[in-house]
């Protein structure tokens, strides 16, 4: 119902508005491109909480923003304004959920992700959780277990809730202060960490549940008993000064680093990250690299445990943050806690990532002895893809030392004819190393095309255009699509490799990762089915006749109606002939 609409939203970022039929507000979100997600919510098959909220859209609204982060500085700023109702449960950020307990006018419980909400009287908040289901599980049992209120408003009249003792009926009933401040008393426990209260509660509800032979009901409460165990048993208050902060621990043996930081946030452990890596040089300094480029990307704390052997002073200075090193006290203690699982994490994993670097290296050597290469630390890696003859893509992935590398992986969108493969990898040669000079990037010892001669002569020749000297190969599948053989780029020769081999099912290994990485990409593609995708297929569409001719049809649809004659009234009729012929055989 909304295409029209829809056809006009920009491909740019910004914050979104769904509204129902009062007008009012009942989600806020942001996105990298307003037009996609938009249409995400009405093209395609809704579930769950979505599915409901969909069902009550009336209208929507967006502001576009100048970036990504402007938007979701926007989206918080509009939730705290309209506390929309469904950006409780659908929020779709990466901070953890925090349980609220109001007290007046009377007393509820829910989960609550605004992080920066000023704490009052009559509010509090617990957390963080690890997840918002976790906290979700432990609203839906407090409302359980207590007489809290559930409903929203004043009734005039008592609810269900009421009748089924799981609400004293707030809204219609006196209430006695000295009990609702017992319970308020047993529920604040428990939220501030004495699991006992609530246990005991359950404990207690389960033996009667017993007693009158109702099983199902005492299992039922059984299963609550142990995932609140769980739970609290993870979310214990390490540390109660509130201060965020990270923990980083080490454990080096036999070449290899362990590394485990664990995240402190409001003096809780709400997560952690472990790796191992092999030490190149010197161990601290390849700790001082790790951490370095951890913190390129990752949220920096007001502070940081470290061991006494790291180099807290200089990475203090680089990173502009507190580096500590304790003594004594829980902060040691958690230190101790980050060394211990590095040991046990690099003992576990020791024989299986040796193994693993074993099997990877000597197949990257014999491929490297094979070609009569002198290095081969880089392969790049190509595939193309035309399903059903529409949107022609190309994705290229890339192994550096045996490995993915999945931050140089590329997509390529094919303007050319879409069934020449020789042209289109010309094109995407081309355009990738062609951008390569340009950056001064990093160039690859070995190309690998997918597909044989044909796809191997494409690419040399751009390459030799571009003077560039770099060994290209192609894989061939057989019959049953399995990887076949392996194609020299320079004698043509055909080299067949031991189907039981390191090396066969290293080359399956990427052959396999650059084909689903393009098929992926191939079916995003797809799956948009907008015009706006369509449009860009279109070598001599540019953003103004884009606009126009989604002006004009609005859908592919209604676009397929149209005669070379009427798209040519928009567009030049060379490139309307196009556009009609690809409309003809779209799908």
């Amino acid at each position: 119902m909304f295409k029209d609409k829809l056809a006009l939203v920009p491909n740019l970022p910004g914050s979104y508005q769904m509204r129902n039929s009062d007008g009012n507000i009942i989600y806020v979100g942001k996105a990298k491109n307003l037009h996609r997600r938009l249409s995400s919510y009405f093209n395609r098959t809704q579930t769950g909480k979505t599915k409901k909220m969909v069902a009550e859209i009336a209208d929507f609204t967006y502001i576009v923003a100048g970036s990504e982060l402007e938007a979701f500085v926007l989206e918080l700023n509009l939730i705290k304004e309209y506390n929309p109702k469904y950006n409780i449960l659908l929020k779709d950020d990466k901070s953890y959920p925090y349980i609220e307990y109001i007290s007046k006018p009377y007393p509820k419980v829910k989960v609550s992700r605004y992080l920066n909400i000023k704490k009052k009287d009559n509010k509090k908040l617990f957390g963080p959780y690890p997840n918002a289901y976790a906290a979700r599980r432990i609203v839906n049992l407090l409302n359980r277990i207590y007489p809290l209120k559930k409903c929203e408003g004043v009734k005039k009249e008592l609810c269900l809730y009421y009748h089924i003792n799981e609400c004293l009926g707030y809204c219609s009933k006196d209430m006695n202060k000295d009990n609702l401040e017992a319970m308020e008393k047993e529920i604040l426990s428990f939220l501030n960490g004495n699991d006992k209260i609530l246990t005991n509660r359950l404990e207690k509800k389960m033996a009667e549940y017993s007693e009158s032979l109702n099983f199902e009901m005492a299992l039922d409460l059984k299963k609550e008993l142990d995932y609140i165990k769980i739970i609290m048993d993870k979310q214990k208050v390490e540390l109660h000064d509130l201060v965020n902060r990270d923990v980083i621990g080490y454990y080096f043996d036999k070449g290899y680093i362990s590394l485990q930081i664990f995240f402190l946030r409001n003096g809780k452990m709400v997560g952690g990250k472990s790796d191992i890596f092999p030490v190149i040089s010197d161990a601290i300094e390849g700790i001082d690299e790790y951490i370095m480029n951890f913190y390129a990307k990752h949220e920096i704390p007001k502070e940081i445990l470290v061991l006494p052997d790291m180099n807290a002073d200089l990475l203090e200075n680089l990173l502009e943050v507190k580096f500590v090193v304790p003594t004594r006290g829980p902060k040691k203690k958690l230190l101790e806690m980050a060394v211990t699982n590095s040991r046990i994490n690099l003992e576990n994993a020791f024989e299986l990532i040796k193994k693993d670097e074993y099997v990877t290296e000597s197949a990257n050597e014999e491929l490297k002895d094979l070609l009569n290469l002198n290095n081969l630390n880089r392969i790049d890696l190509f595939d193309n893809s035309n399903l059903f003859g529409n949107f022609s893509v190309s994705g290229m992935v890339v192994f550096k030392n045996g490995r993915p590398s999945k931050n140089d992986y590329r997509k390529f969108k094919i303007q050319i004819d879409k069934n020449d493969d020789y042209n289109t990898m010309k094109e995407v040669v081309y355009r990738r190393y062609y951008r390569m000079l340009l950056e001064k990037s990093e160039k690859p010892d070995l190309i690998i095309v997918d597909g044989g001669i044909n796809q191997i002569n494409a690419c040399k020749e751009v390459l030799n255009d571009l003077n560039l000297n770099i060994m290209v190969c192609g894989l061939r599948k057989n019959d049953h699509h399995r990887t076949s053989d392996l194609i020299n780029g320079n004698t043509y020769e055909i080299i067949q490799i031991d189907r039981t081999s390191n090396l066969f099912h290293y080359l399956t290994r990427m052959q396999d990762e650059v084909h689903n990485f393009t098929i992926n990409y191939h079916r995003t593609i797809r799956s948009k089915g907008s015009i706006g995708s369509v449009l860009d297929n279109i070598v001599g569409i540019g953003s103004k006749r884009k606009k126009e001719l989604i002006k004009k049809y609005g859908s592919v649809a209604k676009m397929k109606q149209a005669s070379i004659e009427e798209l040519s009234e928009i567009i030049p009729l060379d490139v309307a002939k196009n556009l009609y012929d690809f409309l003809k055989d779209f799908k």
